[in-house]
This record gives structure tokens, sequence and C-alpha cells, in this order.
């Protein structure tokens, strides 16, 4: 069987990067491996490169088992930058707070393949194992701080938890195969056709169950605030971003490609979904004192903004999904390296401790107000564009969903309003400035520019999200 290995250059890319960052975590002296962040992160702008530079070269492998699409292919340039993001704003943080260097940059590159595998999934078992080498990997780093209690929790909570949602999946998975006779997406459509026997409609409920606690959707997102308190912040940061897209990734491919006609059996389960973690992210995280448990509840209710984009299984739906999820890689990840960046000075993630923030870290107060304002869906930053395209897909048959998102979205204001206020109006108890690094504020600076200009000029963005969601109906 022929392989045209150019369709894989960027997988193989970094997978070469990830053993070469490893080997050299091995040998080379312990006093030089912070060396290792900046060599990850040229490596994984090369990567990208090739990414961006195979764009238009699509194709399938191994018939049908590995797809490269437009679709596919945007996923991996999201899992990139915010890998890359990631990477340059935490050179400070990872230097003072975690132990094994080499390890963590290493782990973040094979995160990314894991991630990357998933996007192009065409079959159950693709994407069974990119999903578990995500997830393994994240076990890693969400544990990476050894010497703390809190670290080792998170970790062990979520190696139990992921461990039980992947069961769930794989046995949805199994289901589906059962009753269709096959592991590629596409052939199960067929294999559908009109009828949902008992067995396909238990393995559909499964793989809703399984991939919901990946999205961290009500109500299967008991592990998110434990473990992003927990973990170290950049971990939580890509872990907000990029776990998250991975998995839409895959519940477009499996319900949209594999599930069409079956539309009317999931598309009110995943609306209720996407209601419930709307309303309960919102008003669970107004009481939080400790900003990451915040921003935690607060990822919960994006997760059901963006599965309004997955109800209506339309290529709107699929375009303000890519969209959407664009837009909140720099929200999110701007707004946990102001906190990552806060905590080196003040060993401090309470709310009341960013008192003054404006006065000490201008930059930081500034980026974290418009990451905030945008998440909430203020105009004109991007948070507001990408809003309307996913409500703008349910108007017609789920008006209420909108209007949902509509009040939680006003709702939200409230609490990021809190951090703001507190950041600008209150008076520090230590007037000192805090030291940002170079490397930071060239990432905070990023994420503030893309949010901005995203907002006020959508156009170009929303054509290369149309282009991949076109792509992904073709296959």
């Amino acid at each position: 069987m022929h392989v045209d290995f150019s369709l894989l250059a960027p997988e193989l890319a970094i997978a070469i990067l990830g053993l070469v960052t490893m080997v050299l975590g091995l040998v080379v002296p312990s006093n030089a491996r912070k060396g290792l962040g900046s060599f990850t992160l040229l490596g994984l702008l090369v990567v990208l490169g090739i990414t961006i530079a195979s764009w238009s070269n699509q194709g399938e492998l191994l018939n049908g088992m590995y797809l490269v699409d437009w679709y596919s292919r945007f996923f991996k340039v999201l899992f990139l930058l915010a890998a890359i993001l990631v990477i340059l704003g935490s050179y400070r943080y990872s230097d003072e707070n975690v132990e094994y260097h080499f390890e963590y940059y290493s782990i973040i590159i094979f995160t990314t393949l894991g991630m990357m595998i998933m996007a192009s999934a065409g079959d159950f078992i693709s994407l069974y194992l990119g999903l578990e080498l995500m997830t393994m990997a994240f076990v890693i780093l969400v544990a990476l701080r050894s010497s703390e209690a809190k670290s080792l929790e998170a970790g062990m909570k979520y190696i139990l938890l992921a461990g039980l949602s992947t069961a769930v999946l794989l046995y949805g998975l199994s289901l589906v195969y059962g009753a269709t006779g096959t592991i590629i997406i596409r052939e199960v459509a067929a294999k559908v056709g009109q009828g949902a026997s008992p067995l396909l409609i238990m393995g559909l409920v499964m793989l809703v169950a399984g991939l919901g606690f990946k999205v961290s959707a009500v109500p299967f997102h008991m592990w998110t605030p434990d473990v992003y308190e927990g973990a170290p912040t950049p971990v939580t940061s890509y872990l907000a971003v990029g776990s998250k897209a991975a998995s839409f990734a895959a519940l477009l491919r499996i319900f949209v490609s594999g599930l069409p006609t079956l539309n009317d059996q999931w598309a009110m389960l995943v609306a209720v979904l996407a209601a419930l973690s709307m309303v309960i992210g919102n008003l669970v995280a107004i009481p939080q004192t400790n900003i990451k448990r915040m921003l935690a509840y607060s990822s919960i209710a994006q997760a059901g903004y963006i599965l309004v984009g997955l109800v209506t299984a339309s290529p709107a739906g699929v375009k303000g999904v890519l969209f959407y999820s664009f837009l909140y890689l720099f929200a999110t990840i701007g707004a946990f390296t102001v906190v990552a960046a806060v905590y080196n000075k003040i060993h401090s993630d309470e709310i009341k401790d960013y008192a003054g923030l404006a006065q000490r870290a201008p930059l930081a107060a500034t980026v974290m107000l418009v990451c905030l304002l945008s998440m909430a869906g203020i105009p004109p930053l991007a948070g507001f564009v990408g809003k309307f395209y996913l409500f703008a897909t349910v108007i017609r048959g789920y008006m209420w969903l909108a209007y949902i998102g509509l009040i939680m979205s006003m709702v939200s204001v409230y609490y990021y309003l809190r951090v703001v206020l507190v950041m600008f109006r209150d008076e520090p108890k230590d007037p000192s400035p805090i030291e940002m690094g170079s490397a930071t504020n060239i990432t905070l600076l990023i994420a503030m520019v893309a949010t901005i200009v995203l907002g006020i000029y959508p156009g170009p963005l929303a054509q290369v999200t149309n282009l991949a969601a076109i792509s992904f109906f073709l296959h």
C-alpha cells in the first residue's frame, strides 16, 4: 500500500522534535538545560512553518483511516500556536517552579502530537491512540510539581477520572463498531442509514459522556476546578485550550461526519449539555476567590458556548466552532500567562492579591482586562464575533439556547469585572513593580493584539474557517 509521507510531514517533524528534545535533556549538563526552552520554541516554529507550507496538500491515508484536509490543518495550526505561546510565556515560570525542565518541554511536544493525530483521525483506532497520547502526557504535566501536594492531588484526580472517561469512550466506540461493523468514521454514516438500533444509541450516549469529560462539559466537569488549580499554570492554559480544541475536533468528526442521520437523537442531548455548561459554569464562577478556579468554571462555560456550534451539524456550525476555538486560544493563554507571571512574584492565586496590579504591572493588567472582556463577549473584541457566529447557527431551531447564551454572557461580565476592579481600583499591599520578562511581555502583546484585531477585522480568519468547514464535509 502506497503511503504519501508528505501528508504526514508535520506529524513526523514534531515526533522527531520531541525525541531530540528528550535525548538532549538526558545528555546536556543540568546547568545548560534551560536552553531547551529556546530549542523547543524554535523547533515548534519550524513545524508550524511546515504545516502552513503544506496547507494545500490534502489527501487520505490507509483507506480513510487518516485524513489530511483544511479542517485538520486548521486545528494543527491552532495546537502549534498554543504550544508556542505557552512555552514562550512560561520561560520564567518554568525556571522557578518546574523542577524537570527537559521532561516539561518534551512532553508538551508529545501532547501536541497527540492532538494533531486526533484532528486527522478518520477511524476509531487512530482517534483512540491520539487521545491516549494526549491524555497520558497531560497526566504527567499536571503532576509535574512533585513537591507540591496540590499538584500531586490534581494528577491523581486527573488520571483516575481520565481513565474512567476513556474507558466509557472506548466502550462507546466498540458499541458503534458492533452496530455498524466498521471503524472508519465516514463508513459509519453509510452503514447507519436512517435506522438507529438500541446498541447504536447506547454507544452514542457513551461517546457523548466520554468526550464530554475531555471538553469539561457539565455534568462531566467535576475534575476541572481542582486540576486547573493544582497544575502548573502554563499546563493549565494548554489543557484549557489544546485539550478542549482537540476533543471538539474529534466530536465533530464522530457526530457530524459519522452520525449525521442520527442528528435528531443527539442534537437535543448536546443542546442540553451546552445549556447546563453555560449556566452552571457561569453561576458557580461568581463566588470563586481563587483566580484559577474562577477561570476553570469560565472554561466550563466556554465549552458550553462552543457546543452550540455542534447542535445544528451544519457548515455554519462547524465554522463557528473553528472560529471561536481560535479566538479562545489567545484570550485564555493571555489570561493564564498573567496568572503565571503574577504567581512568580506574589506566590498567590487569590483574586484579592491582584489589588493594584495596574500600578505594579500595567501591561499585565491591561492584557487581563482585554482577555476577560473578550471571553465575556464584549464588542469590539474577538469574543463578541465568535459568539455571534455560534449563536447565529441555532436561532431558527434552538432559539432558547441562544437566549441562554446571551443571558449567561451578561452574567459572566459580573465576575470578570470583579477581577478588573481589584486590579485597577484597589491599592496594592506591596507597590513594588512586577517584572514580567521579555518573553512573557511578547506573549502578552501577541494575545492582546490578536484579540483586538480579530474582533475588529475578522474577515481573513472567517474565510479560512469557512474553507476548513467546507473541506470537512467533503470527506
